[in-house]
């Protein structure tokens, strides 16, 4: 049985915004997801791993689903769930071609809206297809606005709303508006369905397999039965001229016979709603009103700036008292709720424009939690529904203990409908503002025996969970502990401890798995950066040997630290912990001692420090010789976040002085590193850190340079000095190069779809911002540095990292003229009133212009400047009533 709190969240935006193409629908044994599940299929194909629709809601194990589907009688296809490009037709990889907007949520979902804009034009979905394929990576994006659809705001504004009478009563508002100059037709389908778990035999993921049902059961009413969900009814209101809806029946079955020339197993197979509506054929479509899947059909004639406005309800049997009379006043009152919720939230003083950033910005994460169901052993012995025969199945196969049906924090529904671990650990801080709880569960799950290996591995991503992200899931939890904290008015000292030893084992398995030479200098492979290097850092080196990575050596002096800070907070005089505390801050000074270029045995030897250039390189270890690899990239400047600040009375609880003595004692030549790496309280305040200080004003002169990486956006992955300066490394007489590219990538490295090459990336741009604070607390008002390098404007640090916060939260803000620049010059955002306050959190930034790119929609680590928001006013946590329906 629920709690009161968490009962609100037993519906929620569950759904995804894409489910076709993903790696669990792929039956094919090849790995090519978009070719064997493509958007043609889906309207006609069932899932068998989760559900997509626009503006999706489900109960938290989505067995029963609810989406609004949209014709403007000119489609081909019904508009039933978001259009985009696979890997191979995008010039840029996979890109989703919509325009919609989460505009607000709370995290009970108690309270939704989100804001779709339809156009009344044909959708054109083969235009958008072939003019992408004809554009080179050169060249931009082919964008759904460069069709003409949008032009004279021939569009409708579809607003969706959810509000929660009780935890199990659903209120729903649609609304829909004519934003163009000339009537336009419209159909609007709310629809009703079960995903189908009776079709796929012994390796069905949540249910019995027993077929559902639901029917009309009163005009109008439709009752929805489920062996474990109980019965639902859903209540569709009247229509604009007071007539109830017609509705249409089907099953949630896949048309096998339109795919592939196969008998059905069901007359009324998925698209039957879709064919009834475009093409006309009433029988499609069940005559007895009963199946698995229904959608209420609306129709009107909107005139120019004419809203019209469908009710509908939907709530467990005996829930809904009031019908749908009441739906408006229920849905005002959760709106109101938010307008509560996030009024105690924001910090006092915020302007209105920071106010709506951080709202949205919220909003985004909110609704992009997702039912997420991987069963490793069952989707590799799945049967394929086309009648192929199975091939075998090779991706994640050493995994065969992963198995997961849960909500997770997803980095983005439609182009990243999987999670990836750093995009959850970097989206745990954020969400920990407005719902600490879900957080906590996010970077648990992740630590689980479900997910995590018994080697100590954790997942780190859909496609290829032997990948290595870097590990930040400590930090994550560090910071979401303290967020939770605040608000609680204590530490949840059982949460710190589940993930302090659970992270143990993934500390472990770095030590085994990522230093190849047992020297403290560690490798990891792409960790996340995709094209940031010369090489493909996942794959085999074409020049033989292995990298010692700059970014893989400083993450484990990060993990090392946040590992200490945490024993730290639970030691209470537990002697196993402290031993435990005391043995992670020995092996960050061996990795100190390494990255800085002193040998453990003889203090001699080459570590990734240059000491001409003064800065962190890779370093390509082969046949003996240790080469740097002299890019300028945010691989040299991640060694800064393996910085922390702590009151010195902390460490002196453990009595280290006197092993740190016998350390530096017999071990004479790490005497310096240790010197060098845990500093003195300046202010009160002692420092621990990789990078010793007349290091730190080195690589801040560079950070902080314009020509370099310093943009007024933020801080670039690499340096703008190589775009006159690209870096070319030869192997075997063939030339790999890196070079500036402010915006999307030029190859197909990683998809093309995400460049690392000089764009800005938000979650490395906050561990900036937090390392530069934690500096500043050490070192204080005396110590300053030049911002920009060159200005000869001196500032301490705690006011350039304000200053940079500033210019990402910069970003999402309009100037005078109305321009934001994550839209760039795109005049619809400028120009078009409709489009004045909704925003979009990119995937990545365009170093010079600050353009958003990647994946439009991603508010996952992207989310991370409400966090900014919230810290550059330091506001206090406001402590969450969990009774409360927001």
């Amino acid at each position: 049985m629920l709690s009161y709190g968490r009962a609100w969240k037993a519906w929620g935006p569950y759904l995804a915004d894409r489910a076709w193409g993903t790696v669990r629908e792929d039956a094919s044994g090849q790995g090519d997801v978009w070719k064997y599940f493509p958007h043609e299929h889906a309207r006609a194909r069932a899932y068998r791993w989760g559900e997509d629709g626009i503006a999706g809601f489900s109960d938290q194990d989505q067995l029963l689903c609810f989406a609004v589907g949209l014709w403007n009688g000119r489609d081909a296809i019904l508009k039933e769930r978001f259009f985009g490009l696979d890997n191979a037709e995008g010039n840029h990889g996979e890109d989703c071609k919509e325009l919609y907007f989460y505009t607000d949520a709370v995290p009970t979902h108690s309270y939704m809206r989100m804001l779709y804009k339809y156009p009344q034009a044909a959708y054109p979905y083969t235009e958008l297809v072939q003019v992408s394929q004809q554009r080179s990576r050169e060249e931009p994006e082919y964008e759904l606005r460069d069709t003409g659809v949008f032009d004279e705001s021939r569009y409708f504004d579809v607003e969706v709303e959810y509000g929660k009478a009780d935890p199990l009563d659903i209120c729903i508002l649609i609304k829909v508006t004519n934003a163009g100059p000339e009537a336009a037709p419209i159909h609007v389908l709310p629809t009703l369905w079960f995903r189908n778990t009776w079709s796929w035999g012994p390796d069905r993921q949540v249910g019995t397999g027993k077929r559902p049902v639901m029917w009309e059961s009163a005009p109008g009413v439709v009752r929805a039965e489920h062996e474990q969900l109980g019965v639902y009814m859903l209540r569709c209101g009247e229509d604009g001229s007071g007539e109830l809806p017609g509705l249409l029946f089907c099953e949630n079955d896949t048309n096998r016979d339109r795919l592939w020339g196969r008998p059905n197993c069901v007359p009324f197979v998925k698209d039957g709603i879709n064919e009834c509506v475009v093409e006309g054929v009433k029988d499609a479509v069940n005559p007895e009103h009963r199946g698995t899947k229904m959608a209420a059909h609306y129709q009107a004639l909107l005139e120019p700036e004419q809203t019209v406005t469908f009710r509908l309800r939907l709530s467990q049997q005996g829930q809904a008292g009031g019908g749908t009379a009441q739906v408006r006043d229920i849905v005002e009152l959760r709106r109101e709720e938010a307008d509560e919720f996030y009024n105690e939230l924001h910090p006092p003083g915020l302007s209105e424009e920071l106010r709506m950033v951080q709202r949205q910005a919220w909003a985004g994460m909110l609704w992009s939690k997702q039912w997420f169901a991987y069963d490793v052993p069952a989707w590799s012995r799945q049967e394929p529904e086309d009648g192929q025969p199975r091939q075998p199945a090779w991706r994640n196969q050493a995994w065969h203990h992963f198995s997961v049906a849960a909500v997770m924090s997803m980095p983005d529904t439609w182009e990243y409908p999987w999670f990836a671990a750093w995009d959850v650990a970097f989206q745990a801080i954020p969400l920990a503002y407005v719902d600490s709880e879900f957080a906590k569960e996010q970077l648990l799950l992740l630590l689980s025996n479900r997910m995590q290996g018994a080697h100590g591995a954790v997942p780190a991503y859909e496609w290829n969970f032997d990948d290595c992200n870097p590990p930040v899931i400590a930090r994550a939890a560090w910071r979401v502990y303290h967020i939770d904290k605040a608000q609680r008015g204590h530490g949840d000292s059982r949460f710190l401890s589940t993930v302090f030893h659970k992270l143990g084992a993934y500390y472990v398995w770095w030590l085994n798995r990522k230093d190849t030479a047992g020297n403290n200098l560690f490798h990891g492979g792409f960790l996340g950066l995709d094209n940031i290097g010369v090489f493909d850092r996942s794959k085999p080196l074409p020049t033989g040997g292995y990298l010692e990575q700059s970014d893989g050596t400083a993450w484990m002096g990060v993990f090392c630290l946040d590992m200490a800070l945490m024993g730290l907070e639970l030691s209470n005089g537990d002697d196993a912990v402290g031993d435990m505390v005391e043995r992670y801050l020995f092996h960050y000074l061996y990795l100190a001692a390494a990255m800085n270029n002193y040998n453990n045995v003889t203090g001699e030897g080459v570590g990734l420090w240059d000491e001409t250039d003064e800065f962190f390189y890779d370093v390509l270890r082969v046949d003996n010789q240790a080469v740097p690899l002299k890019v300028r990239s945010m691989v040299g400047l991640i060694p800064l976040f393996a910085s922390i600040a702590f009151p010195v009375q902390a460490f002196a609880k453990l009595q280290m002085e006197e092993s740190l003595q016998q350390f530096a004692a017999t071990r004479p030549v790490m005497a310096q590193a240790l010197a060098e790496s845990i500093s003195a309280p300046r202010t009160g305040i002692g420092l621990a850190s990789l990078v010793p200080e007349d290091k730190v004003t080195a690589l801040l002169r560079r950070m902080l340079d314009e020509n370099e990486f310093l943009s007024p956006y933020g801080v670039r992955a690499l340096s703008k000095f190589h775009e006159q300066e690209p870096y070319v490394f030869y192997a075997n007489d063939t030339p790999f190069s890196v070079a500036y590219l402010p915006g999307t990538s030029d190859s197909d490295l990683f998809g093309g779809n995400s460049n690392w090459r000089g764009p800005i990336w938000f979650p490395l741009n906050y561990m900036v911002v937090t390392a530069l604070k934690c500096w500043d607390l050490h070192l204080g008002d005396e110590f300053r540095v030049e911002f920009p390098t060159g200005s000869g404007n001196e500032r301490t640090l705690g006011q350039i990292a304000d200053e940079l916060a500033l210019r990402l939260i910069s970003l999402f803000t309009a100037d005078k003229d109305g321009r934001r620049p994550v839209f760039g010059d795109d005049a619809l955002f400028r120009e078009d009133p409709r489009f004045a306050n909704l925003i979009q959190f990119s995937e990545y930034f365009h170093g010079d212009t600050g353009l958003g790119l990647g994946a439009s929609h991603q508010t996952g680590w992207t989310g991370l400047v409400a966090v900014l928001i919230q810290e550059l006013s330091e506001a206090p946590a406001v402590p969450l009533p969990s009774t409360r329906t927001y």
